[in-house]
């Protein structure tokens, strides 16, 4: 129906746009009042009760021969994953972030040469090409830059992506086996089992709680809630009702977004902190990375 397909659509935009705003949330709490490590097993703990709230309606049990398999998914892409994106915001830009994890798109199709022996084809040799030029060159330009970028925090996105997008490739033949919510819950419990022996330290004695005000509760609960729980709904329910290729297109609208948002910090609340933040250089890494995408993603034509 049409208004599923229109419902689809505002969801993938909606699950982008929360995205965004949490690049700028998430690094106005850390690492004053918490710090990444901490805040990653907060994130796990919350949403993944929310899963298993949802998981025990849907009696589904799940084959031993597959824990090892949901094991990995956990560890790259509930924990290790996690853990690299925030402790790259931590250290670089928003808009930095939202460019180079604009870049998804374009290793998910490196490793599923690899791993699912995806076809290449001539126009996604060259969006390969593009799309990695952008994005080297961001990572490289942390190193100069006199704003809040940074090479580290990069690099340290860049990995996350890198994580994310092995657990993508990993998952793709569970989905075909079991319900969505089955996998995602077990993916955040062995996500949790990773992080404990990382994170726990920090959660009980390196978090300045007594700096936690109800700005600090919100973030946190909106991180929990909006950025991981609502998100991935809206993306499973978005791929139900449109192709991959027009799903993941919807990445761009992380830096659009992410632009929009230190414009109006920088120009209506005068907020010195991201006045330097978008610049040539970010702006050409930007579009290198969605004309990348954007050949990657696309389909051929038949007829």
């Amino acid at each position: 129906m049409q208004s599923n397909i229109i419902k689809a659509h505002l969801a993938l935009f909606a699950s982008h746009v929360i995205y965004a705003a949490n690049h700028f949330i998430a690094k106005g709490i850390m690492p004053e009042k918490i710090n990444p490590n901490a805040l990653v097993v907060f994130r796990v703990i919350g949403a993944g009760l929310l899963f298993w709230g949802i998981k025990y309606f849907i009696r589904e049990r799940v084959a031993g021969k597959d824990l090892f398999k949901l094991a990995l998914c956990g560890l790259f892409g509930a924990s290790m994953n996690q853990l690299s994106f925030f402790h790259g915001l931590n250290l670089t830009s928003p808009v930095d972030t939202s460019i180079i994890m604009t870049s998804a798109p374009t290793v998910v199709f490196i490793l599923s040469i690899f791993f699912l022996k995806e076809k290449v084809t001539g126009a996604k040799l060259l969006g390969l090409s593009i799309g990695a030029l952008g994005a080297i060159s961001l990572i490289w330009y942390g190193q100069v830059a006199d704003d809040n970028s940074s090479f580290l925090g990069n690099l340290f996105i860049f990995i996350n992506v890198l994580f994310y997008s092995l657990y993508q490739v990993l998952v793709k033949p569970l989905m075909r086996t079991y319900h969505f919510i089955t996998i995602i819950s077990w993916v955040f419990l062995f996500g949790l089992i990773f992080l404990v022996p990382i994170g726990l330290k920090d959660v009980i004695y390196n978090t300045n709680y007594g700096a936690f005000d109800t700005s600090t509760s919100l973030a946190i609960a909106y991180i929990i809630v909006c950025t991981t729980f609502l998100t991935f709904l809206f993306n499973i329910y978005g791929l139900r009702q449109v192709s991959p290729a027009v799903a993941g297109s919807y990445s761009y609208v992380q830096p659009a977004v992410s632009f929009i948002i230190v414009l109006i910090l920088s120009y209506v609340f005068h907020n010195e902190i991201y006045n330097k933040d978008i610049d040539p250089v970010k702006i050409i890494s930007c579009f290198l990375v969605i004309i990348g995408v954007y050949l990657i993603s696309r389909q051929p034509k038949t007829g």
